[in-house]
């Protein structure tokens, strides 16, 4: 996987959100354990709850075309600032990643960038081993 190609790959799916509300434009691309890349970008709604994040909706295209492993994670809005995954996402993130493994890349521009594992951000998660 491909720090930087993912990151641009996300930059690429922030031109594509939908943010007419909040005017806060998120793009994500999401890596899958053969390489491939999905991008998603936030989709607001004028319900608000109806709203879908980017990083959702790039694990949503993923799962929807019939993958379920993945490498990591880019995500990338509009200031230059590093954006973490909301709660919600960070499960769905759980439902399909080891947490131990799945990078999790927070960019602030191009070439600034951190990165974590899903068990750094989410520490304590409910996965199916709970139930």
């Amino acid at each position: 996987m491909n720090i930087l190609e993912l990151i641009s790959e996300a930059y690429k799916a922030k031109e594509y959100s939908y943010a007419p509300y909040s005017n806060f434009h998120v793009g994500a691309a999401l890596c899958t354990d053969s390489g491939r890349i999905y991008r998603g970008c936030n989709i607001e709604n004028a319900a608000y709850s109806p709203t879908n994040c980017a990083e959702r909706t790039a694990f949503f295209k993923a799962v929807s075309e019939g993958e379920r492993k993945f490498r990591g994670i880019a995500i990338v809005g509009d200031k230059e600032e590093y954006l973490a995954p909301c709660g919600v996402c960070r499960q769905v993130m759980m439902e399909f990643c080891n947490p131990k493994e799945f990078q999790v890349i927070l960019a602030k521009n191009p070439t600034d960038y951190k990165v974590y594992t899903l068990e750094e951000l989410f520490p304590g998660a409910f996965s199916a081993n709970d139930l």
